[in-house]
């Protein structure tokens, strides 16, 4: 029992690190970069934007993909590529990708927890409902006033950050219209979200779209995630969960990215 705890701690530990290691190896993409001066997360946040080719010169508005991790050495990069790529193959529509880079990652991309190993990841957890009123109150309008935007907002993330988008699909579902998470963190809190889906899925407003991965390192969360959105067949919500079990979580954002993003912006 005492080697199955550790190996257990062990996992947790590369999943609260793994967005450090991904984008490495990507080039930078062209892009724009400010920086917020937030009131609700008290410090300077630093905002990286890709814009799709011809953006400057059309008239065009365009809907917003926001992504947490989203940092020049995290994960802008790779998924900056993806999204070009996709929307020069017409795979996708264009779209204004935003990414927000960390400075406390474990702190704003985690829910209250009442498990004392959870506490121990950071100095600080459980931000996460700051940092969403950060992007809903300073973000959002920042990014309508430099842009030009439709009402139209998605956002993705693995890992923490993917379990920081399902805690946003299920308990602030009306602040984007499209979710991505792969391989979300649902241990948290003695996995409370999943423990609640039911009661939050019963909530949830029409028009919503979902799509969640889980690796071989996960799968058994978002095994039972899907389980009660198949059981609640709410008419007014699309979801699809792809199920890896030959992903690592090390792996799996790379590996599902593009089927994630093809689905979530054509599934009708």
């Amino acid at each position: 029992m005492k080697f199955v705890y550790c190996c257990l701690l062990l996992l947790m530990g590369i999943i609260v690190n793994c967005p450090d290691t991904l984008a490495q190896q990507d080039s930078v993409p062209v892009h724009e970069t400010f920086r917020i001066e937030s009131k609700n997360v008290k410090e300077a946040r630093t905002i990286n934007v890709w814009t799709p080719p011809g953006y400057s010169a059309a008239i065009d508005s365009f809907a917003v993909l926001y992504m947490a991790d989203g940092g020049i050495a995290e994960d802008f990069p790779h998924i900056a590529q993806t999204v070009s790529n996709l929307v020069a193959a017409n795979k996708i529509p264009p779209v204004i990708l935003v990414g927000i880079e960390n400075t406390q990652r474990r702190r704003d991309l985690t829910g209250p927890t009442e498990i004392k190993k959870d506490k121990e990841i950071a100095p600080v957890v459980g931000g996460a409902a700051v940092f969403r009123s950060f992007i809903k109150e300073e973000l959002f309008p920042e990014i309508s006033k430099r842009y030009r935007i439709k009402n139209e907002r998605s956002i993705m993330g693995e890992s923490l950050a993917g379990l920081f988008v399902v805690e946003t699909f299920l308990q602030s579902p009306e602040l984007f219209d499209r979710y991505i998470a792969m391989d979300p963190s649902l241990w948290w809190n003695d996995r409370y979200l999943i423990k609640h889906a039911a009661g939050y899925i019963s909530k949830l407003p029409a028009g919503k779209r979902l799509w969640f991965a889980g690796s071989q390192d996960v799968y058994n969360d978002t095994r039972q995630l899907s389980a009660a959105l198949e059981a609640a067949r709410l008419p007014g919500l699309q979801w699809h969960y792809s199920d890896e079990p030959l992903e690592q979580h090390a792996t799996i954002y790379k590996a599902t990215k593009e089927k994630a993003l093809v689905w979530a912006f054509n599934k009708q």
